[in-house]
């Protein structure tokens, strides 16, 4: 379909925005999210069932991308978006709700390609946090992102904001022992580097050449005493005394980095 005819017919079938006010969840089972990166992935991601879009005409019209005859979408204003989405969320005109990711599981990863690092992160539940990181592992090529399922947050729009449309291309595997996964990883070939600011090695003195995974605790806490036991090495990073640390959304960056750029 041309662009002026798709823009025709989606204005054939605008009608009133209908939906929930100001909580930024979505209906039971569906997940709500907001702003042109994370909206046009998710349009994209075809593991997505998409319930409704709600968007002004200016958005539509620049949208990467023809969406399938017969979407649900809704036109409305910049200050109704605004009620459906968390308060003062940058919207961007464009709002879509949609059902949440099928699970992913770790043997589907583990047994996948090897020479791609994955992401553990140990009780890191900030959603700003976890978005960042999927947006670095899908800059970096990671095959994967893993999280204790009652230990991190949900799929939000937040969360998806953050990620820049990471969210539905790197995988999110969500465990209930992150102790096992970490052996299930080791059984599977890879060497386990959890970063810890005490630690004496620096990382590029553990960085192993075969399969990585890399291991991240909650800013403060840091790793779990179990899960660092876990670990087959400790590594820091070569930060300046000026500061104590980064944030571990900075630190993953970094480490993707340095697997990325191993020899």
């Amino acid at each position: 379909m041309a662009k002026g005819e798709r823009k025709r017919a989606l204005r054939g079938r605008a009608g009133r925005m209908k939906g929930g006010r100001g909580s930024g969840q979505g209906s039971t089972g569906q997940v709500r999210l907001w702003g042109r990166h994370p909206v046009e992935a998710a349009l994209k991601n075809p593991e997505r069932q998409h319930r409704k879009l709600w968007a002004t005409r200016e958005a539509i019209d620049n949208l990467d991308g023809e969406l399938p005859p017969g979407f649900p979408v809704e036109y409305a204003d910049v200050a109704d978006l605004g009620r459906l989405v968390a308060r003062d969320a940058p919207h961007q005109g464009l709002v879509l709700e949609c059902s949440a990711l099928e699970d992913v599981f770790l043997d589907e990863i583990a047994l996948g390609e090897a020479a791609r690092p994955i992401v553990v992160l140990d009780q890191v539940t900030d959603p700003h946090n976890v978005g960042a990181i999927l947006r670095s592992a899908a800059a970096f090529n990671a095959a994967a992102i893993v999280t204790q399922d009652r230990h991190a947050p949900p799929e939000s729009g937040t969360l998806a904001k953050s990620a820049s449309g990471a969210l539905e291309t790197v995988p999110w595997v969500r465990v209930v022992n992150l102790a096992r996964a970490l052996e299930e990883l080791a059984e599977a070939g890879y060497w386990r580097i959890g970063l810890a600011g005490e630690a004496e090695a620096t990382l590029a003195n553990v960085m192993p050449t075969g399969p990585l995974a890399i291991v991240l605790g909650a800013e403060g806490e840091g790793m779990r005493q179990n899960i660092a036991a876990h670990c087959d090495a400790l590594a820091r990073l070569p930060i300046s005394s000026a500061i104590e640390s980064l944030n571990v959304s900075n630190a993953a960056a970094i480490a993707l980095y340095a697997a990325a750029t191993r020899s």
